[in-house]
């Protein structure tokens, strides 16, 4: 009896030793085996064995643990106290007024309203080339702000100064013609020659008896 005894005391530590090894301990329910079941004290010791190993660090102190991030200072520039001081441009001088004058003039069988500086386009002058220097001498009539020199038939001694700039034609005109019932059409097209010329000045006027607008008036 002994014996038995001995042998199930050697099995049992054996057998607790390797639990102990694998931290499950192997306890037995059944009330048939009381010798299986372990004593209070040493399942508080495997309790004490489970709680002495460290646990791993929780999250909040990793994230105290964080290093601080730095903000970016950004730097304002700093305005010139030396700066140059503004130049403030100085008002252009209107261009000179022009004298208000005006002239009616005949070309070729048409009459034309010139202003010193304006150009016009008229029938096609002949002989004359680009950049020549043209006299105008029917002048029909001349005006300025405050008289008028009405020619009979033309202003003497009035005569008007230009240039010619451009020898050209004018725009296409179409010329049709029909006839019913003969299938008769034509379809021609014409371009008129002119030239366009700039006007110079209108002088000789000042010697002819000018008409006022008092005068008028009476």
């Amino acid at each position: 009896m002994a014996s038995s005894t001995l042998s199930l005391c050697s099995s049992l530590s054996v057998q607790c030793k390797i639990s102990h090894k694998l931290r499950t301990p192997v306890v037995s329910n059944n009330p048939n085996l009381p010798f299986l079941s372990l004593p209070s004290s040493h399942k508080l010791s495997l309790s004490s064995n489970r709680l002495a190993f460290p646990l791993p660090p929780r999250a909040a102190a990793t994230e105290s643990e964080a290093p601080p991030v730095l903000e970016a200072e950004v730097e304002t520039p700093k305005l010139e106290e030396d700066a140059a001081p503004a130049v403030e441009a100085s008002p252009e001088e209107p261009p000179p007024k022009r004298e208000e004058i005006f002239a009616v003039v005949m070309i070729g069988s048409r009459q034309y309203i010139v202003f010193p500086g304006r150009f016009i386009y008229t029938q096609r002058l002949k002989g004359a080339n680009i950049n020549d220097k043209i006299v105008l001498k029917k002048v029909l009539l001349v005006g300025t702000k405050n008289s008028t020199y009405i020619g009979k038939p033309v202003v003497t001694n009035a005569a008007v100064h230009a240039v010619v700039e451009e020898q050209g034609l004018d725009k296409k005109v179409i010329v049709f013609k029909y006839k019913k019932k003969k299938n008769y059409r034509r379809n021609i097209g014409h371009r008129q020659p002119i030239t366009r010329i700039k006007i110079t000045g209108i002088t000789g006027y000042q010697d002819y008896p000018a008409v006022t607008l008092d005068e008028a008036a009476v």
